[in-house]
């Protein structure tokens, strides 16, 4: 009787631990979203979480938890229990956060685990609508030649745009006067009422003023151009400025490999519903590959972020602290 009581309860036992990582999810995910309400980063977590939610059988609830340059919300994630049930999604930002915040109580690479890559975003450089250039070389001519009357307009330290200027003025070989907005959309219009000169900013927001000839373009700042916008890449005019503002999404550091693959597989999911694919594409936001949204290239693209935008914030030295 004894020795078949034991043998019974030995592989129920020994069941348990694939049971409950079957099971995941077992209650609602909170992702938390490091910027306002209505901006880009806020529509791609909220479309993608939809998603993830019909996958996972359960709610992913997403949560604005602003600050920071984003690194409060980051940091809520890296700190919280490793199970996969707090995640954050967060743009090319939390690569610069490496470089500028030098007393985070966290270490990006070591405190989150990166789930997957979502989408990516390519900036676009303009300026005001009576802008005297009239292509990307007489555009870098005047900054060089009056960038020290030209204002350039961005939304803070660490964002995308904020990136994308740095490295236009690195590619004009010429600093320009930095003009700070709370967002993009300040910074538009200003440059349509002519009171700021130029910006480098995503498609997603410049590209309705670019088509009604309310401001001016001249390039994109992604290898390949970008459908619906008439404008070169600046790879092909001979430029050196590649910058886009991607996304990626990421729970705790610790998190279970099978429960980190299970999110993967329901960001994958999200990424091939048609209501989605309607919606990047009406705000001119590429959808990750089923190759990039996967916890090992995610990873890898960090790292390569974080080590390319380390000389470029340095040789600036602009720091948030």
């Amino acid at each position: 009787m004894i020795t078949r009581r034991a043998s019974f309860a030995l592989p129920t036992l020994l069941a348990m631990p694939a049971l409950a990582q079957g099971a995941f999810p077992q209650r609602p995910i909170t992702l938390y979203i490091p910027f306002a309400a209505g901006g880009p980063t806020d529509m791609i977590a909220r479309l993608v979480a939809e998603g993830m939610s019909r996958d996972l059988g359960q709610p992913v609830a997403a949560e604005n938890l602003t600050g920071a340059g984003g690194t409060i919300a980051a940091s809520r994630v890296a700190q919280s229990r490793p199970d996969g049930y707090t995640l954050l999604l967060h743009h090319i930002g939390l690569a610069s956060a490496a470089t500028l915040y030098r007393r985070l109580p966290f270490d990006i690479q070591r405190g989150l685990a990166p789930l997957g890559v979502v989408s990516n975003t390519g900036m676009t450089l303009v300026a005001r609508p009576d802008f005297p250039a009239t292509d990307l070389a007489g555009y870098l001519a005047v900054i060089r030649e009056r960038g020290d009357v030209l204002n350039l307009g961005h939304s803070g330290l660490g964002g995308s745009n904020q990136l994308c200027a740095m490295l236009l003025q690195q590619a004009a070989g010429a600093g320009v006067t930095s003009v700070v907005f709370r967002g993009s959309a300040p910074a538009i219009t200003e440059l349509m009422a002519g009171r700021l000169d130029i910006t480098c900013d995503q498609a997603t927001v410049t590209a309705p003023f670019l088509r009604d000839n309310r401001i001016r373009g001249y390039a994109v700042t992604t290898p390949e151009r970008i459908p619906g916008l008439e404008l070169p890449t600046t790879a092909e005019l001979g430029v050196p400025l590649n910058m886009s503002a991607w996304h990626g999404l990421y729970a705790a550091a610790g998190t279970p490999p099978e429960i980190q693959q299970r999110l993967a597989q329901a960001i994958r999911a999200a990424l091939h519903e048609e209501r989605l694919k309607a919606r990047f594409a009406e705000t001119f936001t590429t959808i990750a590959t089923d190759a990039e949204a996967n916890p090992a290239y995610h990873t890898a693209f960090l790292t390569s972020e974080i080590d390319r935008l380390r000389p470029l914030i340095v040789a600036a030295g602009q720091f948030a602290d």
